[in-house]
């Protein structure tokens, strides 16, 4: 089958481009496939962190996408529905997070779509945390020129339907993230990080946007008592200064490893590797690539009630349950899990679940349900 994936590909950096490069290269074993990607993904002023692209240090593969469309520019929409179209694709797959995107892909989703291609679009959200007065149109237009959808959880699938009653999709859960490297001995981990050995080590990963509630955690560890130690680690969308003027207020400086910027896909493993459970104290989500990188270093999670976190670590039985997203039954929860004793049974849930969720397994399914359509 031939392939287009038009979505976010080196030189950008992210969840979003992570994702795209491991079913692009699970696709790429059995199909001919060609990657299309953004001059401009953003414009700066709705960027708020501190770059888009790669830098030098970062260890990212280089997948070969063709740089084409500018999501301001009609014109590169344009642009980039005759290309692709040259490239004559059985499908053309794309990634839909936000509706900002929705203008620019949907032009070249319906173009695609009247010329006979099958068009798949993998959601991660339909209605983003973060509301917009456009949201419902921009999503309402850009679905509506698909053929078929991919969703990883309820939320999403429930978003998708309240827009498009009739959408065809299928339904599979988020792969496991498995190019970040192996699993670290804990105490080396840790003696890396300058991390004391003796500590009930939490971890925070991931872009710091204000639905995911650093602040609460923050709030969470000034309550609890001194061996238990945060690791953050993540770049924030806008101003830092914020999160460390609420660490100098609690006092508690002497509790966390701080470390608010972007982190390179060769030092993912030492955070994930010196904690003892990932924490994920959100006030608003769908889902979260970030349970894929805890499943794949075997990491038990702490999840906030919310989206379909829940039916994440359910399904996995890979953790437990935050009731509210508010400091305080954050911090009842994570000694609950310490003093639970089901560390064991949380790792062996994720070996469980590590077997059946495989990006061989979500390509295999893209490609049955087209079949079908």
């Amino acid at each position: 089958m031939k392939i287009a994936y038009l979505s976010t590909f080196y030189p950008f950096r992210g969840g979003i481009t992570h994702f795209n490069h491991s079913l692009y290269n699970e696709f790429k074993k059995e199909h001919e496939i060609k990657a299309f990607t953004f001059i401009r993904q953003y414009p700066d002023i709705l960027f708020p962190g501190k770059t888009q692209l790669v830098t030098e240090e970062d260890n990212i593969e280089k997948i070969p996408a063709k740089q084409i469309l500018d999501t301001i520019n009609p014109f590169s929409y344009i642009k980039t529905a005759n290309e692709i179209l040259k490239y004559k694709p059985d499908i053309l797959v794309m990634k839909y997070w936000m509706p900002f995107f929705a203008p620019a892909l949907g032009y070249v989703a319906g173009k695609l779509k009247k010329s006979g291609t099958k068009v798949i679009t993998v959601l991660d959200n339909v209605i983003p945390h973060e509301k917009k007065f456009y949201d419902i149109p921009f999503s309402k237009y850009f679905l509506k020129r698909n053929s078929g959808f991919v969703v990883m959880s309820d939320t999403v699938k429930n978003d998708l339907l309240s827009l498009k009653p009739d959408a065809k999709y299928i339904f599979n859960e988020h792969p496991l993230y498995d190019h970040f490297g192996d699993i670290i001995d804990k105490e080396v981990a840790r003696e890396k990080l300058n991390i004391p050995k003796d500590k009930k080590v939490l971890l925070y990963f991931g872009f710091v946007r204000d639905y995911k509630g650093l602040d609460l955690l923050l709030e969470a560890m000034a309550q609890l008592p001194d061996d238990y130690y945060l690791i953050i680690a993540g770049e924030v969308y806008g101003d830092d200064k914020k999160y460390f003027d609420l660490i100098d207020k609690l006092k508690i400086q002497n509790k966390l490893n701080v470390n608010l910027r972007y982190i390179r896909d060769d030092e993912v493993q030492l955070f994930f590797s010196a904690a003892d459970v990932n924490v994920l104290p959100y006030r608003s989500a769908t889902q979260s690539g970030i349970l894929s990188i805890a499943y794949h270093f075997e990491l038990p999670v702490l999840v906030t009630d919310v989206g379909s976190l829940k039916q994440a670590v359910d399904s996995s039985k890979s953790g437990m349950i935050i009731p509210k997203a508010e400091a305080d039954m954050i911090a009842e929860s994570v000694i609950e899990f310490f003093n639970s004793g089901q560390l064991p049974q949380f790792i062996m849930g994720i070996k469980e679940y590590k077997k059946l969720n495989s990006w061989k397994n979500l390509a295999k399914n893209i490609i049955a349900f087209i079949n079908e359509l």
